[in-house]
């Protein structure tokens, strides 16, 4: 069985930084688009980021564009989230999700096909 695991989560200040890190294990993601996800109590599960992981090329949305930044290790099969001026509204856990490298609509929860725990993050104000 593929397996994810977040790691990194915590309490941080607003405008401080957080580094996610997602370790796949079970079978090798050399050809897959790896995503972040997060949601917030109460709230619809949301994108954040994706990178296909042979092209490296990346996608954010909206709302944290110029403030995360997606990258991949191939050698350690790990996909990190690097997360700078954080804010109150950041607040959510988050998930990293494993799919396709032929896949589209990178934004769709439904088209991944593996999923981590969730790691926490909580920025105070």
């Amino acid at each position: 069985q593929v397996q994810l695991v977040e790691s990194g989560g915590g309490l941080v200040q607003a405008g401080g930084s957080l580094r996610l890190s997602c370790a796949a294990s079970g079978r090798t993601f050399s050809s897959y688009t790896m995503g972040w996800f997060r949601q917030a109590p109460g709230k619809e599960r949301e994108f954040v980021a994706v990178i296909r992981w042979s092209s490296g090329s990346t996608y954010y949305s909206n709302s944290v564009k110029g403030r995360f930044t997606i990258s991949g290790d191939n050698a350690q099969n790990t996909v990190y989230l690097q997360m700078n001026s954080l804010k109150p509204e950041d607040t959510a856990v988050y998930y990293c999700a494993a799919g396709s490298q032929r896949m589209l609509r990178v934004v769709v929860g439904t088209n991944y096909d593996y999923w981590g725990q969730g790691t926490q993050v909580t920025v105070s104000s």
